[in-house]
């Protein structure tokens, strides 16, 4: 897949269809919603660290103008930071919808399962007043504040996030309960979560959903064994890595000291190279113990995710500490993730580092090439590319 084809799978009909459709451009003369949304993208590939003033010489660059087809964009970086503060992030986000929709279908993944978790920002307390405490970081500690993302990655791709400031989301059955139930891309799913998850309410909750969850969990003291259903285990694999033990079907005691509604399946392992046991709690009756153990190993695969973000498209740099701002740079984030993961699935490139720098070495060839038509052989023919005054 060549990056032509890739850039022009968000067509510009569909852009002005989505600016109209959300009034991101309302009342606004200059710094419209696509000048915007290319700005921040581009400003993400060309620095390590996408700030204001990175954004505001970004602008000045031949390769924009000719990105966005304008002769000239004079703004400075503060009416950058207003027009992100002030943006409909709407118009972002239906974006990131468009194009998961789009390329979970084309990479086949409608029915991959979901991973689901979530990462934590660190800002300084001198710097916000908003956030959450976390470990070592307390109100009598307030050196640090958290920000949480929690997101889901369904098959390759990032489907779902919200974002987390008050203290009562340090709970991940709070933040991921919410996370999993608003999650709009959870039909035909299964969604795999680690250990953070305990709330038997958040287990009935998505049970009535008819959502599929697969969650490790501690040992499992209250539990109440339904014997009309039996569970027989299957010949182990030869590629498993663990040993099922026990696979058994019945109703978890709530913090009310009740039975749950739903009957649910604990599926005990033993760890084959450490020792250690396993137990996953699922509501799906169907599938087999060790294929539930093996589903379980694809939970990596979202922090994997969570490293590329941080390391290389700098998620933990927040360009704007207001709420909306927050949620135009982190869609922004997500677009450009799904970009260069459909970039790299498509190409057979292993790594997400060689990937982006094969999605922006192909970006700047792409551009070149446009200069140099452009210009005919001769710069001055173009010389608004070349004014960064």
């Amino acid at each position: 897949m060549n990056l032509n084809e890739l850039l022009t799978s968000i067509p510009d009909k569909k852009l002005s269809f989505l600016g109209v459709e959300t009034k991101v451009d309302h009342q606004v003369k200059k710094l419209k919603g696509t000048i915007i949304f290319r700005l921040i993208l581009m400003s993400m590939l060309e620095s390590s660290k996408a700030s204001l003033r990175v954004m505001e010489a970004v602008t000045q660059s031949a390769k924009f103008k000719k990105l966005i087809g304008s002769q000239e964009i004079s703004t400075k970086y503060n009416s950058i930071r207003d027009r992100i503060c002030n943006i409909n992030y709407e118009f972002f986000e239906q974006i990131f919808i468009y194009l998961f929709n789009k390329y979970n279908q084309e990479l086949e993944e409608l029915n991959a399962p979901t991973k689901v978790d979530s990462t934590y920002v660190s800002l300084p307390s001198k710097l916000i007043s908003w956030g959450m405490f976390n470990g070592k970081t307390s109100k009598k500690n307030p050196g640090v504040r958290q920000l949480k993302y929690s997101m889901s990655l369904k098959g390759s791709l990032p489907s779902s996030v919200e974002i987390f400031t008050e203290q009562s989301y340090i709970s991940e059955d709070k933040a991921l309960s919410e996370a999993i139930s608003n999650n709009i891309h959870s039909d035909n799913s299964i969604m795999i979560v680690d250990r953070g998850l305990t709330s038997r309410d958040a287990f009935v909750k998505f049970s009535e959903a008819n959502l599929m969850f697969i969650i490790r969990s501690r040992a499992v003291r209250q539990f109440q064994q339904d014997q009309t259903v039996k569970i027989g285990i299957s010949q182990k694999p030869k590629e498993s890595t663990v040993t099922i033990i026990s696979d058994k079907v019945g109703k978890l005691r709530n913090r009310n000291n009740q039975w749950t509604e739903y009957n649910y399946r604990i599926v005990e392992a033993i760890i084959d190279k450490t020792g250690e046991p396993i137990i996953w709690i699922t509501n799906n009756l169907d599938l087999d113990a060790y294929q539930i153990a093996d589903m379980y190993k694809l939970r990596w695969e979202i922090e994997v995710f969570f490293k590329f973000l941080k390391q290389h498209l700098n998620l933990t740099h927040l360009v704007s500490r207001t709420e909306n701002g927050m949620k135009v740079m982190l869609y922004s984030t997500l677009i450009l993730a799904i970009l260069l993961i459909v970039f790299k699935r498509k190409n057979n490139i292993k790594g997400y580092k060689i990937a982006k720098l094969k999605f922006e070495i192909a970006l700047d060839n792409e551009l070149i090439k446009e200069i140099v038509k452009l210009c005919g052989g001769n710069p001055n023919k173009a010389q608004y590319l070349w004014n960064s005054s």
